[in-house]
């Protein structure tokens, strides 16, 4: 599943990130990396997201989000 596709207050184990290559090297310097834990705290109304990495909170736009393989943490 991808990012796009989580629910609000869940957290979710990075698989792959499948962007532009400038944009994987941008989003690997914040933190999201494959194994990386990210947890959705709120979503906007055109799609945006706002996640927390490693303690920082990044908001996302829909075709970052939608690029980036996750699975879901038990």
């Amino acid at each position: 599943m991808t990012l796009y596709d989580g629910r609000i207050g869940a957290d979710y184990e990075v698989r792959g990130v499948y962007v532009e290559e400038a944009v994987t090297r941008r989003l690997q310097a914040l933190g999201i990396n494959d194994g990386t834990t990210v947890k959705i705290l709120n979503r906007k109304r055109k799609g945006a997201m706002i996640i927390q990495v490693r303690g920082t909170r990044l908001a996302l736009g829909r075709h970052i989000s939608s690029c980036i393989e996750v699975k879901e943490e038990a």
